[in-house]
């Protein structure tokens, strides 16, 4: 065996195949695996296979890969940036959003360990511990949260930013999250952005709550119809509605300017009499 030349074609050979997939895939995904064990990915794999396909190799490896297809793939280029920690690209046809939604609901929830980044701000929240007073106080102290005594117990006065996203937790911290219950950190495939038809999507936006959009989606329709009506501007969806409207806007103008017709003669020979009354109330009759 060439030791010298054995690295070089294996490699040349992963570039080969990865070139091969970004051109044959429209969705292409940037994920980390750092602190993703290994039993974890192995179902995570079998779990998305004939869905997705995951493609780990060295990030040098991928940028050859990347800078090769940029013709195929205007924009692609733009995916490197998003290529941290324990890299890997992810390959697939299904909508990014419904991908994004597949790998958050395989995510478990983790405790901190010492040296691993914040995935996001981490906040100690306000309320009672189950700690007895004692020296935890100055521990908690040390971390800038403050304290209280409660009814025998230790109690958080307010919420408390114990560290921002992307700073390294420390050791103290870790330990104090962990008797707190607190498990910031997810277990799982992180997607970091996908890419699509030249688009870059970060995880941010592939983040829907659905219930919350479904509803924001009915109020923005049903402020889109009320303009329109408000406005007499007609379409298909309010025609109904702008004819109630304008019925109810010439019974209304009938009825004031004392026009009879067939829809408002009882109404009006009923305001006619309170008119009577009201009349013959003032002429004391």
């Amino acid at each position: 065996m060439n030791y010298k030349t054995e690295p070089a074609k294996y490699k040349k050979d992963v570039v080969a195949r990865l070139i091969k997939l970004i051109k044959e895939y429209p969705i292409i995904a940037a994920v980390n695996l750092e602190n993703m064990p290994a039993k974890q990915l192995a179902v995570m794999r079998s779990t998305l296979r004939g869905k997705v396909e995951i493609f780990m190799t060295k990030r040098r490896l991928m940028k050859l890969a990347i800078a090769a297809t940029k013709k195929d793939k205007p924009g692609i280029e733009k995916i490197e940036e998003k290529l941290k920690g324990m890299p890997a690209l992810l390959f697939t046809r299904e909508n990014p959003f419904t991908l994004f939604k597949i790998i958050k609901k395989s995510k478990s929830k983790a405790p901190a360990k010492p040296g691993q980044m914040a995935p996001n701000d981490l906040v100690v929240p306000a309320g009672k511990t189950s700690f007895l007073p004692g020296p935890v106080i100055g521990e908690l102290g040390a971390l800038g949260i403050k304290t209280k005594v409660d009814a025998g117990k230790i109690a958080i006065m307010q919420d408390c930013l114990v560290c921002k996203e992307g700073q390294a937790i420390s050791q103290p911290l870790a330990a104090m999250l962990l008797r707190l219950g607190i498990n910031p950190m997810t277990i799982g495939l992180d997607l970091v952005a996908v890419y699509e038809h030249g688009d870059i999507f970060d995880k941010k936006v592939l983040d829907i709550d659905e219930t919350k959009f479904m509803a924001d989606l009915t109020r923005a329709a049903q402020y889109g119809i009320n303009l329109s009506v408000e406005a007499a501007f007609a379409t298909k969806e309010n025609r109904e509605l702008l004819i109630q409207k304008a019925y109810r806007d010439a019974r209304g103008l009938a009825l004031e300017c004392n026009i009879i017709t067939k829809e408002n003669a009882d109404q009006l020979l009923a305001k006619a009499y309170r008119q009577m009354l009201s009349l013959k109330e003032e002429a004391k009759l």
